[in-house]
């Protein structure tokens, strides 16, 4: 019975740990231990039957390794892949991960990781030698899947900018609005009025004026 409960929990933690991988992103190594070589040099490469059966999605990786006679090429354009030759691609469809450095005397190891940043087809191959590598074995395609999509650290900073906003285009200024908006009259036809005003206001003074110089005269006769 301890046994039996052991093994459960044994299968529960395995399968947790397998449920827990299952999204996350992957690292694939091409060609497993053969590495990234034509197949003048190891004659038993077949990149295509390696990619085939595999789930690649965005934010994976391909792990290269290599040495510094071959070079590893990424296009999205299937001209391109055809010829095994990027000279006259476009630099929005075609990646060169590693700029070989051929040598006869002196080959160094390379490890060279390319992350997926594009859904659908994705085109790879060694361009060194004028596409005689890319013609002997060494060149793959795959698609790759939407899946979690595109890690923060992949995404491209502009991409993740905040949006302008609206109200800083539509924005208009504060309009002043007077006291008397509900009803407007002519300034013309107040200055007329106040005119008018002070013109009766003095005409009344001198009426009580002249009242009043009559009234002393008449008491100054008495």
């Amino acid at each position: 019975m301890e046994q039996r409960v052991l093994f459960l929990s044994f299968s529960s933690l395995l399968l947790l740990s397998f449920s827990g991988s299952v999204d996350a992103y992957k690292n694939y190594t091409v060609g497993d231990s053969l590495g990234w070589y034509d197949t003048t040099v190891k004659s038993n490469v077949d990149y295509q039957k390696w990619a085939d059966g595999k789930n690649f999605s965005l934010g994976d990786f391909l792990i290269f390794n290599t040495d510094n006679n071959h070079s590893v090429v990424q296009t999205y354009n299937f001209t391109t892949y055809k010829l095994c030759d990027y000279d006259n691609s476009v630099d929005n469809d075609t990646v060169e991960w590693s700029s070989a450095n051929p040598s006869n005397t002196l080959t160094q190891g390379a490890t060279v990781a390319v992350p997926l940043l594009k859904e659908g087809p994705n085109y790879f191959f060694s361009g060194d030698y004028d596409g005689e590598q890319c013609d002997n074995g060494q060149h793959f395609k795959i698609t790759v899947s939407h899946g979690k999509g595109l890690p923060d650290s992949l995404k491209d900073p502009s991409d993740q900018a905040p949006a302008p906003n609206a109200a800083d285009y539509d924005s208009t200024p504060d309009t002043v609005v007077p006291f008397d908006f509900n009803n407007p009259h002519d300034q013309d036809t107040d200055v007329k009025k106040d005119s008018g005003s002070l013109s009766l206001y003095g005409k009344f003074l001198d009426m009580k004026l002249n009242g009043i110089l009559l009234l002393l005269g008449i008491v100054y006769m008495f």
